[in-house]
Order: C-alpha cells, then sequence, then structure tokens
C-alpha cells in the first residue's frame, strides 16, 4: 500500500493563494496517476485535478480550470497543487490521491487505490 501525505493546507482570506504538497511513498517512476480532491461538509467528494505520469498530460475540472495548477516529479512521487484566487466555496479538505494501474481516466474517486489523510483548507472573506 503506498502512504499518501498532503501538507500545505490552513486559513487563508479569499484571492490568496496556496500551494498544496502531495508525496507518496513508492517506488520511483510506479506511479500512473496522482489526483486531487477535496471534500466539503455535506457533500461528496469531488475531483480536481491529476496527472497521467506516463505521457505527463495533466487534465482538470472544469470548477478549477484556470484557477489551480497540478504539477509534479515522477521520480520523486511528488506533486503539487497551486491555488489561485481562492473564494469561501474552495473551504473543504483537500485529499492526494495515486493509482498503480494504467486507466482510460482517473476522474473518478474509484480510480484510485491509496488516498491520504487531508489538509484543511479554510478561505474566509
Amino acid at each position: 500500500q503506498v502512504q499518501v501525505v498532503e501538507s500545505g493546507g490552513g486559513l487563508v482570506q479569499a484571492g490568496i493563494s496556496l500551494n498544496l504538497t502531495c508525496a507518496a511513498s513508492a517506488r520511483p517512476f510506479s506511479l500512473a496517476a496522482t489526483g486531487w480532491f477535496r471534500q466539503a461538509p455535506g457533500k461528496e467528494r469531488e475531483f480536481l485535478a491529476g496527472i497521467r505520469w506516463r505521457g505527463s498530460s495533466t487534465y482538470y475540472a472544469d470548477s478549477v480550470k484556470g484557477r489551480f495548477t497540478i504539477s509534479g516529479d515522477y521520480a520523486k512521487n511528488t506533486v503539487f497543487l497551486q491555488m489561485n484566487s481562492l473564494k469561501p466555496e474552495d473551504t473543504a479538505v483537500y485529499y492526494c490521491a495515486t493509482s498503480e494501474f494504467y486507466r482510460t481516466t482517473y476522474y473518478r474517486v474509484n480510480d484510485y487505490e491509496s488516498w491520504g489523510q487531508g489538509t484543511q483548507v479554510t478561505v474566509f472573506s
């Protein structure tokens, strides 16, 4: 089982940027994809952004496209989520997840096998 740890969350004012980090304890170049999700109280876990490592393609949910940017280091199994122009509605627990299996898409919770404990992001106006 891959261990996943998120960091970088916090309490920030609206309009501010925040950068989250995800570190996975996998062998170098062994992961197929890494993704970021978030879950607000009373809501389902929502896909935000992901990296398919073979080919280094990235993909985003429409809700964050243009504001959030995912990047990473394949050899170090580290992924970042740069979040700009944060809004109060971005308040949620942010989760990182990894998959070791090659799939057509990685938009769903069930597309990932390993999850971190999450990091809280709270945005106040």
